[in-house]
């Protein structure tokens, strides 16, 4: 199985299709929350969550980001050598327990570095949208990657 690409296989325009989705529940919400001690209510206390706008709780958007990014691993940066930068993370609609979480990336520009020749930087959007296809998250990043080894042949 792949897993990622060098940066010669990038290319402006490539959509990657993130698969498998992930379906937050409750328990995956909690303990993110307590394990990141973002004690908001609206996370973790139902009562409370009940008399807001939304009716119930939000799953914990830091863990929504985090599902996201975690699902392009495979497709964006699995041979990334660092993540240089995250952007314009926009939370678009909330997320609830129960809802499973898709994304998809499109390639938005590529650049070869300037000091090091064996690298070069990827720059993508990633949207995490539910199961009813509404976009939930978008963010951008960008992400260092290694051109392919001398004699490694395509694959």
């Amino acid at each position: 199985m792949k897993f990622g690409r060098y940066f010669e296989e990038f290319e402006a325009g490539d959509v990657y299709e993130h698969w498998p989705g992930r379906t937050i529940n409750e328990a995956d919400d909690t303990w993110f929350s307590l394990m990141t001690m973002n004690q908001n209510p609206l996370h973790i206390d139902e009562n409370y969550a009940s008399k807001t706008q939304h009716g119930r709780r939000l799953v914990n958007g830091i863990l929504v980001f985090a599902v996201a990014v975690g699902m392009s691993v495979p497709d964006v940066s699995g041979l990334a050598i660092a993540n240089l930068e995250y952007e314009s993370v926009k939370h678009v609609a909330p997320v609830f327990h129960g809802d499973t979480i898709y994304a998809r990336t499109r390639v938005l520009e590529k650049q070869e570095s300037k000091s090091k020749p064996d690298r070069g930087v990827v720059y993508v959007e990633t949207t995490g949208y539910n199961q009813r296809d509404e976009t939930v998250l978008t963010l951008r990043r960008r992400v260092l990657v290694p051109k392919r080894p001398a004699g490694a042949g395509k694959p």
